[in-house]
């Protein structure tokens, strides 16, 4: 029995933890990349999603999204725009994803062939976080208008990114953000992580993310955070015939 509220977290990180590490096995089985997309509200990742995905299906890449909130199904409405299987996924006030929850709809839902799987988490920088969910690729998104010093604000979240996206890049001047100190905060939580510097609104870095994504899929090396919930410790069989022209080999320089 837990005699504390910390035991308690404990020991529903660690059934957590069992779960996305049975998970993880089971989609790297199936050829499936998960990415796992943490910011929060506000930050333009449901309209930079919107634009990969359409990008995917111009591409012909077998992908899928879902997409979690508390309420309403708005954003499954704006990503299924772009062509691709999208599942809205309400958390009935749960303010982030857990790993039986994907499993539910991996196994229920996920259309068959699916290599790709966005999977578009609760807006919040806190308890998202902390849940490993068995993707391949956990991305923190932060728009120019938060901050640059965010990354020392929520180091949970920002140290267990594998790739960092800055977004709505357009609004910089207008907001007085200074990238060179959010760079530098960056990479104080974690050495090392690429920043892709992204817009929705004119498609700029749409395609290098999309590009980082398949190269991971294909088995590409990706970056170690120093709070990464589980390593990445397996690769997926798909060949680069699928992959854009552009992709790159790697994730990390």
């Amino acid at each position: 029995m837990c005699d504390s509220v910390d035991e308690v977290t404990q020991a529903v990180l660690a059934k957590n933890d069992g779960l996305a590490a049975d998970l993880r096995e089971e989609l790297a089985r199936r050829g499936v990349c998960v990415v796992n997309l943490l910011s929060s509200p506000g930050s333009g990742k449901t309209e930079l999603l919107g634009r990969v995905l359409a990008r995917a299906v111009e591409w012909s890449l077998p992908v899928a999204a879902l997409t979690a909130d508390l309420a309403t199904e708005n954003d499954a409405d704006r990503l299924a725009r772009s062509g691709a299987p999208v599942k809205q996924l309400l958390t009935d006030g749960l303010c982030h994803l857990e790993a039986r929850q994907l499993r539910g709809h991996v196994e229920n839902w996920l259309p068959t062939g699916t290599s790709l799987l966005f999977v578009e988490n609760v807006g919040n920088l806190v308890c998202p976080a902390s849940y490993d969910l068995g993707e391949s690729l956990r991305i923190v998104l932060m728009a120019v208008t938060e901050g640059e010093d965010k990354p020392l604000k929520y180091p949970t979240a920002f140290g267990s990114a594998h790739l960092v996206v800055l977004t709505k890049t357009d609004l910089a001047g207008p907001a007085g953000f200074d990238e060179t100190a959010f760079e530098t905060n960056v990479q104080r939580v974690n050495p090392g992580v690429e920043v892709v510097r992204s817009c929705a609104r004119t498609g700029a870095g749409v395609d290098v993310l999309l590009e980082r994504v398949l190269a991971v899929r294909d088995g590409a090396p990706v970056h170690r955070p120093p709070l990464a919930p589980r390593p990445h410790t397996h690769s997926h069989t798909h060949t680069h015939t699928e992959t854009h022209e552009g992709a790159e080999a790697g994730l990390v320089p």
